[in-house]
């Protein structure tokens, strides 16, 4: 039996190519890719004492895995500016990071086919562990030049309060 959504038609799942990042208020420019939301829960086992064939487990310590964004090389400087935020080598001793503002709340927001609002996730208190400003170069390619923003997250969550889009239907 199918199973469908609040919206009574829809089964088939959203798709992964129309989506936005935001960070300070706008959206980021030429994204082309996002790596998934992720997070680890270590197993903690232990036994008690009179107890000598099995093992209890429980929860630990929850981890969330890095962000990997990723976007055609431009003159648009969102993704260097906020990695000199962390690090800038220019700068006088004693003033090379950005303590007040380095970090930074993310907003993705996945579109549906039609292009409405579909999910959203904030994740928390990013910063720039990884910048890499230009590819490989290379003469006998024919690609885009790509750079890359690794992000350190203290956890996402998805934002309830996107409800799901009413879809319609077209001609009739």
């Amino acid at each position: 039996m199918a199973q469908f959504s609040a919206n009574g038609n829809r089964y088939d799942p959203y798709k992964n190519f129309k989506f936005k990042v935001t960070w300070d208020g706008h959206t980021v420019a030429g994204i082309s890719k996002v790596s998934g939301l992720k997070r680890t829960t270590e197993v903690v086992k232990h036994r008690e004492g009179g107890d000598l064939s099995s093992t209890r487990k429980s929860p630990g310590r929850t981890e969330y895995e890095a962000i990997t964004l990723e976007r055609g090389v431009t003159h648009d400087l969102d993704f260097e500016q906020w990695a000199n935020k962390v690090w800038n080598h220019q700068s006088s001793l004693g003033s090379e990071v950005s303590l007040k503002d380095f970090r930074k709340d993310l907003r993705i927001v996945v579109y549906n086919e039609a292009g409405q609002e579909a999910l959203a996730y904030n994740v928390f208190r990013c910063w720039v562990s990884e910048y890499q400003a230009m590819p490989d170069l290379d003469a006998n390619a024919n690609a885009v030049a790509i750079q890359h923003l690794k992000l350190e997250n203290e956890g996402w969550e998805r934002d309830i309060n996107v409800a799901e889009p009413t879809e319609l239907a077209l001609g009739t």
